[in-house]
């Protein structure tokens, strides 16, 4: 499938969406949220847990989490999870740090010591990544309830208004 015929199939597949504005808003919300977090194997597991708990709409958090999660999207999603985390929580996932344990990685350490020192920095790095994947998320949650909030009201009433005429 070409990218404009992509973008536009999954287009007319929100537009087309069926639903009340606050659960399709809330899918959306949900769909962001976890698309930008650095979580991806367990993307749609999340997505149904939260539409579950929560009362959204499944499909319009599918959409959402698949615009801003794809392969264009990871690198600066996950660098500027980085950079927040890091900024957090100081230290922990440094890039002095990273290449100390790359350097360790290259040394004959024994097996024992790298694989401690391995599991420590992936503790750190889930901790890091985590909690500045959340705070890069909020921001694109609230402002894609609101966006998709009035968007899909919009649409309803347009909807009834065409109803109406028929």
């Amino acid at each position: 499938m070409k990218p404009n015929r992509a973008a536009r199939y999954y287009y007319l597949r929100f537009l087309r969406l069926q639903g009340d504005p606050h659960s399709l808003a809330l899918g959306v919300a949900i769909g962001l949220f976890v698309g930008v977090t650095p979580t991806i194997p367990l993307h749609t597991a999340l997505i149904i847990l939260f539409v579950w708990l929560l009362k959204g709409n499944f499909f319009s958090a599918l959409i959402a989490a698949t615009a801003i999660s794809n392969p264009l999207t990871w690198l600066p999603q996950y660098y500027f999870c980085w950079r927040l985390g890091d900024w957090l929580l100081p230290g922990n996932l440094s890039w002095e740090r990273i290449q100390a344990l790359l350097n360790l990685l290259a040394s004959d350490t024994n097996i024992k010591d790298t694989l401690a020192s391995i599991w420590q920095m992936g503790l750190d790095a889930v901790a890091v990544m985590l909690v500045g994947g959340v705070l890069l998320a909020i921001p694109f949650t609230c402002a894609g309830y609101i966006l998709a909030f009035k968007f899909f009201r919009a649409l309803r009433k347009k909807r009834q208004e065409k109803h109406i005429l028929k």
